[in-house]
């Protein structure tokens, strides 16, 4: 369709604006002139009414490529200001050259007179062109970013329902319970402090869906309280080691990262006593949040929403326009998270 209306553009719109300049700047020469006179008028200025079009179409197309988009704007309009006087100059001379070829004009020169009025005609001509194409460019990019930005608003509303889904697991909750449930008979003690370790990651569910980003020191906190949940189900099946320096802490990332990066490790893999889970979660010299884990994956299918790296990608992309680094190496599962220093004010 857009090639199509270009294509319709370049035909008719060098007409029309024959016709505009000559009713509007040269009536008088069109009701006075002899036809041989109007014959040569009308072979000049259409012929290079055409080829300054699309001498101008070209050279505009050039501009944009060289500097797209919306928030250069600016310069495109520069460059347009730098190459007015060659081109207007070059439309006058071509013109006055042909009408010398056609016998239409008996000197060289066309006196002062002539060529500023034919300086404003094709500087008004010029500003058409580039007043089109300009036009039509600026309207497809801002097209074009509000498309962009209806597409992140849906991918964050997805996100955050995929984050819920994600937080109000039936089946983790089953488990916890039924943990509890055996925790009351054989140890009180442990039994309400594995109620306050659930109450107080609930606590956080609830509130961390509704932030953006969240500080890493209020991050591994919650960590260190579902690891208490994962342990006191798994036993020694899952061991869970924090090494963040504390320059780290203030640091931020999208809320629950790490509780879905460390269930994934749970839900995939093997958890024995005499095979436990190990699960690290230490910095890198370029400053990235490490969550690494030993292999050893279950035999057989295991049941997965596709939530888990799929919602984290997207967070930070959403959020940062940073991706986040995934590799499996050395029979261990490592994802690096960048780290934000975007201030966060805790409500949790």
């Amino acid at each position: 369709m857009i090639r199509i209306q270009d294509s319709r553009l370049r035909w008719f719109g060098p007409i029309c604006l024959f016709l505009f300049g000559n009713i509007f700047f040269r009536l008088s020469f069109w009701l006075t002139s002899p036809p041989r006179a109007l014959a040569h008028s009308a072979l000049v200025g259409l012929g290079a009414g055409m080829l300054f079009w699309q001498l101008n179409r070209w050279v505009a197309r050039r501009i944009q490529h060289r500097f797209p988009g919306l928030e250069r704007t600016q310069q495109r309009l520069l460059m347009v200001l730098l190459l007015a006087p060659l081109l207007v100059n070059l439309a006058i001379f071509s013109r006055y050259t042909l009408h010398i070829l056609l016998g239409s004009r008996p000197t060289l020169w066309m006196g002062l007179v002539d060529y500023v009025t034919s300086f404003g005609i094709q500087l008004f001509y010029f500003v058409v062109y580039f007043s089109i194409y300009e036009g039509i460019y600026v309207l497809q990019q801002w097209r074009q970013t509000y498309l962009e930005k209806e597409v992140l608003i849906k991918q964050q509303w997805q996100t955050r329902f995929n984050s819920l889904k994600s937080q109000v697991n039936p089946h983790f909750l089953f488990n916890s319970l039924n943990s509890l449930s055996a925790l009351i008979d054989e140890s009180p003690v442990q039994a309400s402090q594995f109620v306050d370790e659930l109450s107080t990651m609930y606590r956080y569910l609830i509130q961390a869906n509704d932030q953006e980003l969240t500080q890493l020191s209020t991050e591994l906190t919650f960590i260190e309280s579902y690891a208490h949940l994962l342990q006191t189900r798994h036993g020694a099946g899952v061991r869970v080691s924090i090494t963040v320096p504390d320059t780290y802490l203030s640091y931020s990332l999208p809320p629950l990262t790490l509780q879905l990066l460390v269930e994934n490790a749970v839900k995939h893999n093997i958890v024995l006593a005499d095979q436990p889970l190990v699960i690290d979660i230490s910095t890198t010299d370029e400053g990235h949040l490490q969550v690494r884990n030993n292999l050893q994956r279950k035999t057989g299918q295991v049941a997965s929403n596709g939530v888990g790296l799929t919602n984290i990608v997207a967070k930070y992309q959403m959020l940062t326009g940073t991706s986040i680094i995934v590799r499996e190496e050395d029979n261990h599962f490592t994802v690096l998270l960048p780290l934000l220093s975007n201030p966060v004010t805790q409500s949790v």
